[in-house]
């Protein structure tokens, strides 16, 4: 048995849940609006008087298993997204390195000729403390680390001088240069 699938997922104060047709709705007490819809083969009830979602599987087939965990924990990263809200925070390292906010959009300048735009999608929003710091928010946790891994492939940090955008609290691993010895 599924060790996450079989866990029900529990439903805060202030956290409506509709099912529908395959497909379930969550709000949340802040407004936020999410939805999904679960493979067929998945059972997904909704029990008032305990305010939970329970899943459950036809079989025991790899399939099932698997769909099984996972759709319970997407259903969680629902709950929890439109509850408290997910954040991922980047750092921007180099010399003449920066970000700047466009409207919604964000401007990154690493170095290129070219500045890069990055425009978030709908639900996500982008927070600039500082010119080197980046702060993404939503409730869907998918789009939140999309766009989150957007902006970092815009410039990666590299080995050698470790310049780039990384995640806040990302090691990167470093190389040495090139060593300039006698030979003899």
């Amino acid at each position: 048995m599924s060790r996450i699938g079989k866990q029900p997922v529990v439903l805060p104060a202030g956290v409506k849940v509709k099912l529908d047709g395959g497909k379930i709705f969550v709000e949340g007490p802040k407004g936020a609006k999410l939805e999904m819809s679960w493979h067929p083969s998945m059972k997904v009830t909704l029990d008032d008087k305990t305010k939970t979602v329970c899943i459950e599987r036809p079989n025991d087939d790899r399939f099932s298993r698997a769909l099984h965990g996972l759709t319970r924990s997407l259903i969680n990263n629902m709950v929890v997204g439109v509850t408290k809200g997910y954040e991922k925070r980047l750092k921007i390292e180099g010399i003449g390195y920066q970000a700047r906010k466009d409207g919604t959009a964000v401007v990154l300048t690493v170095g290129y000729a070219n500045a890069i735009k990055h425009t978030p999608p709908d639900g996500v929003s982008v927070d600039l403390p500082d010119p080197t710091t980046i702060v993404v928010k939503g409730a869907d946790k998918q789009k939140v680390g999309q766009f989150a891994a957007e902006v970092r492939a815009s410039r990666k940090p590299e080995p050698y001088k470790g310049k780039g955008v990384r995640y806040e609290g990302e090691t990167v691993r470093r190389k040495e240069g090139k060593s300039f010895t006698s030979g003899g």
